[in-house]
């Protein structure tokens, strides 16, 4: 299995981040059993005052091809062109095999 891990911090033109945040959440979340070998999508919107980002996705694949499939999925890419990298400014992100 593989872990894929990312923080994006929100761009200050975005008026409401609590909605977009949500739709983030619930855009990616809703990736899981359309994107074949994603296992589990968690999106943690909330984090404590001092995190570095505004917002974390930890993510299970079944194995390395399946992350690099997922990223080229077009259910995948809709979702990151159309909510997220428009409402984000800043991406960190980690892999790694469990």
């Amino acid at each position: 299995m593989v872990k894929h891990m990312i923080i994006w911090k929100m761009s200050d033109a975005i008026e409401n981040k609590t909605v977009a945040k949500a739709a983030i959440k619930e855009a990616l979340e809703g990736l899981v059993g359309v994107v074949p070998g994603l296992l589990e999508m968690k999106i943690l919107t909330e984090g404590f005052d001092c995190s570095a980002g505004d917002i974390m996705m930890d993510s299970t694949l079944e194995s390395k091809e399946a992350l690099d499939a997922y990223q080229a999925h077009p259910a995948h890419q809709a979702v990151a062109n159309s909510i997220v990298r428009p409402a984000v400014c800043q991406r960190l992100s980690f892999d790694y095999e469990v």
